[in-house]
């Protein structure tokens, strides 16, 4: 297994795999690349059917968690991924939820116990390269939060992958994107009323981009990875962006190069540069 060229990566919940990571899922996938995905929550904290909300009457975190479990096993299909790992954990919520604080929630797991499942699947599977989030970025879930430090760390005491990236959002594409949506009467965000601090992360993490992978080819397979998790974007504005702007919006995925072994030159075009 070591000499199989592998590709892991590592989110927080069902459905992050396909928004953030499908397509380099699937482009790989199709070069006959190994793909793991581990999944370090259950999603217990998502929509229930009728878009019922955590804390609203009828809500029942047990049946969330075995819709988006079965939702995710979809997706993976739909992305030719090789191999699934759940972790299993409690969803923590949003950030200024309550629940976060439960004993039970990913967030309150000890890290080292994380980082100690994840090194070993590492070391299973020897990927070379290990994609997770950025810690430190905009966006602060604090389930994205644990799983990016105990993925880097994860790789960083095993010392197998060769290649680590964080997952960088480009704020000037979601701009775009913001204002045709509001152009057509969808009811979406006022970019100008994000938080400062927020819009100048986001602006700090596109500049460090040092991989941008071209995923057009397999952009219809993470569409329908996403629409997989029909629970969580039934209602969202995802489905009323038109096919144009969307094959531009989303037809690049982007990432920070935070560890290399190889010496590749960036910026990259392919996670694998160096490798092969």
């Amino acid at each position: 297994m070591a000499d199989t060229l592998t590709l892991m990566a590592v989110h927080a919940h069902p459905d992050d795999e396909a928004s953030s990571t499908g397509g380099v899922l699937a482009k790989y996938s199709d070069e006959g690349i190994r793909t793991v995905v581990v999944t370090c929550t259950n999603g217990e904290f998502g929509d229930s059917p009728g878009g019922v909300k955590p804390g609203q009457d009828g809500h029942d975190e047990q049946a969330v968690a075995e819709i988006r479990l079965a939702e995710l096993r979809e997706s993976v299909k739909h992305l030719g991924v090789t191999d699934l790992e759940l972790l299993g954990y409690h969803d923590s919520g949003m950030p200024d939820w309550e629940y976060k604080d439960r004993p039970d929630a990913f967030w309150n797991v000890p890290q080292d116990e994380v980082v100690g499942r994840i090194g070993g699947l590492i070391e299973r599977y020897r990927p070379q390269v290990v994609i997770s989030y950025d810690p430190g970025g905009a966006y602060q879930h604090p389930d994205h939060v644990q799983a990016a430090r105990c993925a880097a760390a994860a790789a960083a005491a095993t010392g197998i992958p060769a290649k680590f990236y964080e997952i960088a959002m480009r704020r000037s594409q979601w701009r775009e994107l913001w204002e045709a949506l509001k152009a057509q009467g969808v009811e979406v965000p006022d970019p100008g009323s994000f938080d400062p601090d927020m819009v100048r992360q986001m602006e700090e993490a596109e500049a460090r981009i040092t991989a941008t992978i071209d995923i057009t080819p397999v952009l219809d397979r993470k569409r329908a990875a996403l629409l997989a998790h029909a629970s969580q974007i039934r209602e969202s504005w995802f489905s009323k962006v038109p096919p144009e702007l969307g094959a531009r919006i989303f037809g690049l995925e982007s990432f920070v190069r935070v560890t290399d072994t190889t010496g590749a030159p960036v910026p990259e075009d392919d996670l694998f540069a160096g490798l092969r």
